[in-house]
Formats: C-alpha cells, structure tokens, sequence
C-alpha cells in the first residue's frame, strides 16, 4: 500500500481506529449532501464504506487514502482513486471535513494524487464525478488542472466529468 506527502498531509490507509471520525465525517449532511444520494451515512453504511475503501485498494491495487493531517494527525477525510465495475473512468475524488474546508487540503491533496496518478501508475487520464451545485469541489478540479468533459446521467443523477490528460 502506497503512502503520499505533502507539505501539510499524509495520505495514508485507513485503520480500523479511523472508524469514529470516519463515521462522524460522513454522517455529516453537509459534507455528504452533494454525495450519491445526498444523505448522510448512518454509522453501519460509514463501517461498510471504510471496508469497501480498503477492498477496492485489494481489487484494484488503488483506492482512496485516508488523509491525515500532519500538523494534528486527524483524520481529515479521503482523496484518491475509485474505479468500480459500472464507473465512467479512472476517478479521483475527495471528501473533507466540514471544519477542514476552505484551507486548501483538497486542491493540496488532490493535486498530489493526480501527480501520482500520472507519473507512478502511468495513467494517461483521470476524471472527478461531481456534482452540478458542488462548487467548490469544481474549484478543486479546476485548480489541479481539471477541464469539463462532458454532463452525464449517473445513478439517476446529473453529474460533471471533469478531466486531466497527463501531460505530454
């Protein structure tokens, strides 16, 4: 299992002693209100989703990491690659902490995974699934170099595919 740096973060596993924060994270519905259904997770959906996490990352050899503030090492959230049977691509996503937005962790995080994405795994695209309201998550693929792509119907929702060609 693969663990990144940045300046301010460490993008690590999940642990099993990641679950409490994990689940008060997503049990939030402010932070999971652009998320498939929009609803917040109740806490046996946040356990089955950090199993799945960590599935995918046996799968697949990728998935998301938790990401750890080195400064405090909190929990944060997760950014990184999701790509399960009936996905529209290589994604890269994020979900932060309503108390750790709007101090760059995402763009900051996002921006290492996509250079990872890119110059270790030799992916030659990733795109970001977001949500038409979810502003600021289309501010963060904006600044890592993401362009719109195309609008979709997923699970019965409009989305935006942002994404990033690796560069030549």
């Amino acid at each position: 299992m693969v663990t990144l740096e940045t300046d301010r973060l460490v993008l690590r596993m999940f642990r099993e002693d990641d679950f409490e924060e994990y689940a008060r994270i997503t049990g939030d519905e402010q932070v999971t209100r652009y998320l498939s259904d929009g609803r917040p997770l109740a806490r046996w959906e946040a356990w089955r989703q950090m199993a799945m996490i960590i599935g995918h990352w046996h799968l697949k050899g990728y998935g998301p990491w938790a990401v750890e503030e080195k400064l405090t090492g909190r929990l944060l959230g997760r950014i990184g690659f999701f790509n399960p049977e009936g996905w529209p691509g290589f994604e890269l996503g994020w979900v932060l902490s309503r108390e750790s937005w709007g101090k760059g962790f995402a763009t900051e995080g996002a921006r290492r995974a996509l250079d990872y994405a890119f110059s270790q795994m030799g992916r030659d695209q990733v795109i970001s699934v977001i949500h038409p309201d979810n502003s600021a998550s289309i501010r963060v693929a904006q600044r890592i170099g993401e362009k719109l792509e195309r609008s979709a119907e997923f699970f019965g929702h409009e989305v935006l595919i942002y994404g990033a060609e690796r560069p030549r």
